[in-house]
């Protein structure tokens, strides 16, 4: 991609931030970088898989940034996680010359990057005229809080990912090929005190450098399996838990690998352990700040509205799976008895279930959605979930009665609908077929994301895997 267009501003582009509140914010940060002699800036904004993808800027065109919207090459879209362009796509590719999109700065995400003398900015991809992107994985997230934000509603949430921690590099896992690559620390060691204490200065550096991004950590601790962490990110309002969880899951590897380290979010890394999770923890409040899930004197303290959040959850997220699970490995996370589920069940505080209601006070009553892995895009799991319950909302669906003890063994008992797609092909022709995800998200990016979904399959089934060699090179 040597010879493409990098320009980043068109003086056609107008991100509409001219008004003198927006030129004095300017202005008083310009001059705050220059009192710090800040000479760089980097933005990024994150594509369809939940990579974030960037540049570092100088404050000149950083300003100009601020005032006109940017261009960013729409290869972006085009091609998959390994920069392969896609053979199917309509929206971009050879065929289009692949121009640049808009995009835009939002100027209230700043955060300073301490190791970098530099401040950070989240960028939202729009379409050249200023107008939303249909392929924006942040916008449609925005689009279905605003169906909430139209009901008088908010909502509060936060991720938790597990992830394990090699002593590994980019160079050392690629000479080995990915295979016999030495865990941080051996033994299975879940929430230990010996570990954490023992990695003190990691673990402690780690909540310290997602402190000063702006991705601040509730809590931090060892997972059952050599070298695999947890990690819980405050909840926030809105838009604000799925911008952390994105900017976290990219710096906590950044942070890993600036101490010689790598982290793999994987939904699955080896047969061997657990998979690795990304759960979803939400509750609704109104313009008071009150919590609409909580109910004083209703049975595990569930409102009318949880309750049918959670029957919108059991309804839908089948059809939805495939933004909760987007990858090939992540199939292999969804199997019985990992942890993990395999249909939409629902349980109070119990963590067989999909759906795990969290009864507390007015301030705690959630609900958990434990379907999602660690390689999901924030955006996306966030935009799927909330549809699923706010249609269950709309409708007032009951949910099927609360599993009491392993869900496992219950499970088969669920209407078909019910069950989760047993791999990335099934699940998008699920997302293809569902008349909810199209009204919600749009025709295009369905499309689009769904040829996305196959094109990853194609990719892995023309792949000669070490599976393959060891099953057949002899015997057949």
């Amino acid at each position: 991609m040597a010879d493409k267009s990098d320009a980043d501003t068109n003086p056609d582009f107008d991100a509409g931030n001219s008004g003198a509140e927006e030129q004095l914010l300017l202005e008083q940060k310009l001059a705050q970088y220059r009192d710090k002699g800040v000479s760089k800036i980097k933005l990024g904004l994150t594509d369809l898989d939940g990579v974030i993808r960037g540049k570092y800027v100088n404050v000149r065109k950083f300003a100009g940034l601020l005032q006109k919207q940017g261009g960013f090459c729409d290869c972006v879209f085009g091609w998959d996680m390994d920069d392969q362009l896609y053979a199917d796509s309509t929206y971009t590719g050879w065929h289009t010359g692949f121009p640049d999109t808009g995009y835009r700065l939002l100027v209230d995400s700043e955060r300073w990057l301490a190791d970098e003398a530099c401040p950070y900015f989240i960028g939202q991809f729009v379409q050249p005229d200023g107008s939303t992107h249909p392929l924006c994985p942040r916008t449609r997230l925005e689009e279905v809080l605003r169906r909430y934000d139209a009901l008088g509603l908010k909502v509060r949430a936060g991720f938790e990912y597990e992830f394990f921690v090699f002593s590994e590099t980019p160079h050392s896992v690629r000479d080995k090929g990915y295979r016999d690559m030495l865990p941080l620390t051996p033994g299975n060691f879940g929430y230990s005190v010996l570990r954490a204490s023992a990695q003190s200065e990691l673990f402690a550096g780690l909540m310290d450098y997602a402190a000063a991004a702006d991705c601040d950590l509730e809590g931090l601790h060892c997972e059952t399996g050599p070298g695999v962490w947890e990690a819980a990110l405050q909840a926030k309002l809105g838009l604000e838990a799925a911008d952390r969880a994105a900017l976290f899951k990219t710096f906590a590897k950044v942070f890993l690998q600036k101490q010689g380290l790598m982290g793999t979010f994987m939904a699955k890394w080896s047969m061997d352990y657990p998979g690795q999770s990304g759960h979803y923890h939400f509750s609704v409040v109104d313009a008071q700040d009150r919590n609409q899930f909580y109910a004083e004197h209703s049975d595990a303290h569930m409102s009318d509205m949880q309750r049918h959040a959670v029957a919108g959850l059991q309804r839908y997220l089948p059809e939805l799976l495939v933004l909760l699970a987007p990858t090939v490995n992540s199939y292999t996370r969804l199997v019985k008895g990992a942890w993990a589920p395999t249909a939409a069940t629902w349980g109070i505080e119990n963590r067989t279930a999909g759906i795990r209601v969290i009864p507390g006070s007015a301030n705690s009553q959630r609900i958990e959605c434990r379907v999602g892995g660690a390689d999901g895009n924030p955006y996306l799991v966030a935009a799927a979930v909330l549809t699923a319950a706010l249609q269950g909302m709309e409708e007032k669906l009951e949910p099927t009665s609360a599993v009491q003890g392993n869900a496992y063994d219950v499970q088969d008992e669920l209407p078909p609908e019910q069950q989760f797609p047993t791999n990335l092909r099934q699940a998008a022709e699920r997302l293809h077929a569902s008349s909810l995800a199209r009204e919600n998200f749009g025709q295009g990016f369905v499309d689009h994301y769904v040829m996305s979904r196959l094109w990853e399959c194609s990719e892995y089934e023309r792949t000669v895997n070490s599976w393959q060699l060891e099953r057949y090179f002899e015997i057949v």
